[in-house]
C-alpha cells in the first residue's frame, strides 16, 4: 500500500520556496519527486544523492526537466557559497552530520529559504503522543492511496532507509546556535519541518 509520507508534504514544503527564486539544490533527492515539483515552478535544480539506482529511476522520470542530478556525497561536494535561493532536504538530513545545516546556510543567496523535512528520534512523552495519532491516520491514509492505484505497476526503486539517531530538541538547539529566526515543528508523520530564511 504506497503512501509516502514525504511526498505527502510537499504542498507544505512548496509554500516557502521565495517568490522570483530562480535556482534550487535538494539535498537526498532519493526518486526526483520533489526536485521535478520545483522544475515545474520554474527553477533550476541541483539534485544530490549518493543511491546510483534512485538516481537512475529519477533521471528516467525526469523528461527535459531542468534538473542536474548527481551522484554525490554532500559531505564531500563543494558547495558555492550564496548560490541557492531555496534548498530542501527532505528526509535526508540524518543521513548526514547535524553540522550540513551549517553549510547548507551557506549555501543560500541572500533572502533564499532552507527548508528540512526531517525524521527525529523519539525522546519526550510529547514525541510518543504524536507517533500514536499518527497510526490510525497513517492506515486509513495506506488503504485510500490503495484503492486508488489499484492496478498501477508498482515501483520497484526506493531510497535507502536508516532509523534517524538526533532527538528534536537536539535539533531545535543546534538551530537556534546557527540558524537565527529558524522556526521547527512536528508534524503527524514521523517527520519535522524545519524553515529558515537568509537575512538579505
Amino acid at each position: 500500500m504506497p503512501f509516502d509520507h514525504n511526498d505527502h508534504y510537499h504542498p507544505l514544503l512548496l509554500r516557502s520556496v521565495p517568490p522570483g527564486a530562480r535556482r534550487a539544490l535538494d539535498v537526498g533527492c532519493g526518486t526526483g519527486a520533489f526536485a521535478r515539483a520545483l522544475a515545474r515552478r520554474g527553477l533550476e535544480v541541483d539534485a544530490v544523492d549518493r543511491d546510483e539506482p534512485v538516481l537512475a529511476a529519477a533521471r528516467a522520470s525526469s523528461g527535459a526537466a531542468p534538473i542536474r542530478y548527481r551522484d554525490a556525497d554532500l559531505t564531500a561536494l563543494q558547495l558555492t557559497p550564496g548560490h541557492y535561493d531555496f534548498i530542501s532536504c527532505l528526509a535526508s538530513l540524518h543521513h548526514l552530520p547535524l553540522d550540513t545545516l551549517s553549510r547548507l546556510r551557506e549555501a543560500l543567496a541572500p533572502g533564499g529559504v532552507l527548508v528540512v523535512l526531517g525524521c527525529y528520534r523519539e525522546t519526550t512523552p510529547g514525541d510518543r503522543l504524536i507517533s500514536l495519532a499518527a497510526v490510525p491516520v497513517n492506515a486509513l491514509c495506506r488503504l485510500a492511496v490503495h484503492l486508488r492505484e489499484r492496478g498501477a505497476p508498482p515501483s520497484r526503486v526506493r531510497a535507502p532507509v536508516t532509523m534517524p539517531q538526533t532527538s528534536l530538541p537536539e535539533i531545535r538547539a543546534y538551530a537556534e546556535r546557527h540558524l537565527p529566526g529558524f522556526r521547527v515543528r512536528r508534524l503527524l508523520f514521523w517527520r519535522y519541518l524545519l524553515a529558515y530564511r537568509r537575512p538579505r
